[in-house]
């Protein structure tokens, strides 16, 4: 403070300047704890307490309350480096939230009281307000004539997390408090909910952006109205209403789309206790009883909760990550220790039982809501169920705008970054997938300012700039898991996409019809579509392009290369999650590729599997759930095979995608510009009745030239194809 005053810590002259938990000195000495631009002043304690200042008129001496700072009037300052003494400046969004208070009475042993917490609160934001308090500070103040004290167990500051360290700040006319006392104290609360206004959240209104949740308000408006409306009122009005509160939600839906971030701070949005988060493995134990009693335990603090306060009672949340892994359905697991079921039967006596709770909040999570035991969803359980799916384009938006709003901040991100076109480029993407976008990029962007020739060489921190071709390499680089499989598809016409004559051109056009018509039509949930042709005429190439075409969030493809060396049962499982994931979405296209290898057709026999065939037939009847509309495009080589055991039939439309004639042959080979103009129309009549697969061979194999090595030549457009080469690779096709 710029000098070294000599204090004297003493008690208070007067008994009622005890209660204001203030510290009093001379005006002389009070200019040093004057905030400027304030009119508060503030002195920090050891480093640890911070008192409001202010002097009584009638002393030159330093006091405090006693128990407001823990020492005694023997203690006295000679010089300020050992006294730590200073001026205390409140940081900006100092005020608390949330402020938990245990209470005791001065005097032990004192009579039995009841303390309306409507009234204690009113008084407390009235007398301390704008006062600074920190955990585990003990201050003194009266009620109704009598001396009480409060200790800070909890000070919670908006728009921050509880830490377990210490914490401070300023209480405000918003600051939720919670008040606490022991069985022995003597003391009895009464009105707790009341005294909060009602209010079991800690913010009059959420921006969920700034709790790092983005592209999820609608499902958020479902969880409040269903799970936290009820508890916003009193409990005198909810028992009116002859209602009882929703003690569990559970949130499902793909990995990464944002349900362990949405649980954790639904955790830190309400006011109660500290939510106990379990993951699902965690409970299970190789002891006999001992899985069963971690269960009981985690709801042991709400009974006695419940025992002690009744409707007074805080709220208790308890975050199940990973549910489905202790509450399988009851029989499905054999291990022949039953374990899982007794899990499950303890679990729901404990949510619901005879004894059932009226203060737990259960929250669980999980990618596989189909493993759960169906006991456990019915209402009075986990009655809220809320797909938590893939975020649309706004949602990604805000995704994106919470993961770049740091490098905003310090400027590090370039004037040329468009989140609107990333938004619009990354539609497969999960939350958790969009934030592995912004790691690739900036990864992109740090390694620039590298020099791995000496990486000792100082960083120059203030050029480090995200770009948009660093998001665009990064979206490059992280393919989503969920959604269009861009790659595959792509794959799937490695030759591109030309004019193939107007029969081609007819049934594609088609087939995008069908596509709208899913796309538009409300009676239309699920079409089918078979593209039949002989073996390498453009099938798959063409279900690809509409499926890239079409724009929909959801395109896969199921062939059997991606199933080699599976059982019948893997395979039927893989094909129905792929079915599974797409109701998920409300657009989906699924690629039925090469029918007849899925049923590892033999024409000897012949031979097929009936199982994959049974399931195949179910799913292609099969109507998505409401408000999911699927397109599935079925293609084969074997169309007769596939009448004879019912699976055509199943396909709403069949189109043959036929081999290509001279005329179309002719438009193929202009549009490849690879033989000149006098050799074309030989050409084009040499490859008459050609499956389309077998010309790009044909042309590739003379690209190549007699002895080699003229392929780059040709397709740059310097040399032609010699038409007898040509000739000899054609016969060479059709001899072997």
């Amino acid at each position: 403070m710029g000098r070294s005053p000599t204090m004297i810590v003493t008690n208070t002259p007067a008994k009622d300047l005890a209660y204001t938990n203030f510290a009093f000195c001379s005006p002389g000495d009070l200019r040093d704890f004057v905030v400027p631009g304030s009119g508060n002043a503030y002195a920090l304690i050891g480093d640890v307490f911070v008192l409001s200042v202010s002097y009584p008129f009638f002393t030159d001496l330093l006091f405090f309350s006693i128990r407001a700072v823990h020492c005694d009037d023997s203690v006295v300052i000679s010089d300020a480096n050992n006294s730590e003494y200073f001026r205390f400046t409140p940081p900006e969004d100092f005020k608390i939230a949330m402020l938990t208070l245990e209470l005791e009475f001065v005097k032990k042993g004192a009579r039995d009281e009841q303390v309306d917490a409507v009234l204690l609160s009113k008084q407390i934001q009235n007398k301390f307000m704008n006062q600074v308090m920190t955990t585990g500070q003990r201050v003194t103040f009266e009620y109704h004539g009598n001396g009480y004290i409060f200790t800070v167990n909890q000070a919670t500051l908006e728009g921050k997390e509880k830490s377990h360290g210490m914490e401070r700040g300023m209480i405000s006319p918003e600051t939720f408090i919670i008040y606490e006392a022991s069985n022995s104290s003597g003391i009895k609360i009464v009105n707790q909910r009341e005294g909060a206004n009602s209010n079991i959240f800690r913010h009059k209104e959420f921006n969920l952006q700034s709790f790092g949740i983005g592209g999820l308000s609608a499902e958020f408006a479902d969880i409040f109205r269903r799970a936290f409306a009820s508890r916003v009122f009193p409990s005198h009005v909810t028992s009116k209403l002859g209602i009882k509160h929703v003690k569990g939600m559970l949130l499902y839906g793909p990995p990464g789309t944002g349900k362990t971030l949405m649980a954790r701070q639904i955790g830190k949005m309400l006011n109660g206790k500290e939510p106990k988060i379990v993951n699902g493995p965690e409970v299970l134990s190789k002891f006999v009883g001992e899985t069963e009693k971690n269960v009981r335990d985690l709801f042991a603090d709400a009974e006695q909760d419940q025992r002690t306060k009744g409707d007074q009672s805080e709220l208790h949340i308890i975050i199940f990550d990973e549910i489905d892994a202790i509450c399988k359905s009851r029989g499905s697991t054999r291990d022949g220790t039953g374990v899982h079921d007794s899990i499950v039967n303890q679990l729901l006596t404990k949510i619901d039982g005879v004894e059932s709770l009226n203060n737990v909040l259960l929250i669980g999570m999980t990618n596989r809501k189909d493993l759960l035991d169906e006991a456990l969803m019915r209402p009075g359980r986990l009655e809220v169920q809320v797909e938590i799916s893939l975020p649309d384009e706004n949602g990604r938006l805000q995704i994106l705008q919470i993961h770049t709003s740091k490098m905003k901040e310090s400027s590090f991100i370039a004037p040329d970054v468009n989140l609107e076109e990333l938004a619009a480029r990354t539609k497969n993407y999960s939350g958790a997938e969009l934030e592995g976008v912004v790691k690739s990029a900036v990864s992109y962007a740090l390694n620039r300012q590298l020099n791995m020739e000496d990486l000792t060489k100082p960083v120059d921190e203030e050029n480090i700039k995200v770009t948009m071709e660093d998001f665009l390499n990064a979206v490059q680089e992280v393919v989503p898991a969920f959604g269009a499989s861009t790659d595959d598809l792509e794959r799937s016409r490695l030759n591109g996409i030309v004019e193939c004559g107007t029969r081609h051109e007819h049934i594609y056009r088609r087939t995008m019809l069908l596509a709208e018509q899913v796309k538009v039509s409300e009676g239309s949930p699920l079409v089918t579509c078979l593209l039949e042709g002989p073996s390498g005429s453009g099938k798959t190439a063409m279900a690809a392009t509409v499926g890239i075409e079409s724009d929909f969030p959801y395109v896969k493809i199921i062939s059997a290369e991606t199933m080699i060396g599976l059982s019948e049962a893997t395979k039927c499982a893989q094909i129905v999650k792929v079915f599974e994931d797409a109701y998920r979405s409300p657009l989906s296209i699924i690629i039925l590729d090469d029918i007849e290898r899925l049923l590892e057709y033999v024409a000897i026999g012949p031979r097929f599997s009936n199982l994959i065939s049974q399931t195949l037939l179910v799913l292609l009847k099969r109507l998505p759930p409401k408000g999911k509309k699927v397109l599935v495009i079925g293609t084969t080589s074997e169309v007769h095979f596939l009448e004879s055991v019912g699976i055509r039939d199943s396909f709403s439309v069949t189109y043959n995608v036929p081999t290509l004639k001279t005329e179309d042959a002719k438009k193929v080979l202009q549009q490849l510009n690879v033989f000149s103009s006098d050799d074309v129309e030989s050409a084009a009549e040499a490859l008459n009745d050609m499956p389309l697969k077998k010309l790009y061979m044909v042309v590739e194999m003379a690209a190549q030239g007699e002895h080699g090595g003229s392929a780059e030549a040709i397709y740059s457009g310097k040399e032609k194809i010699n038409i007898s080469h040509f000739y000899d690779c054609l016969q060479d096709m059709v001899r072997y």
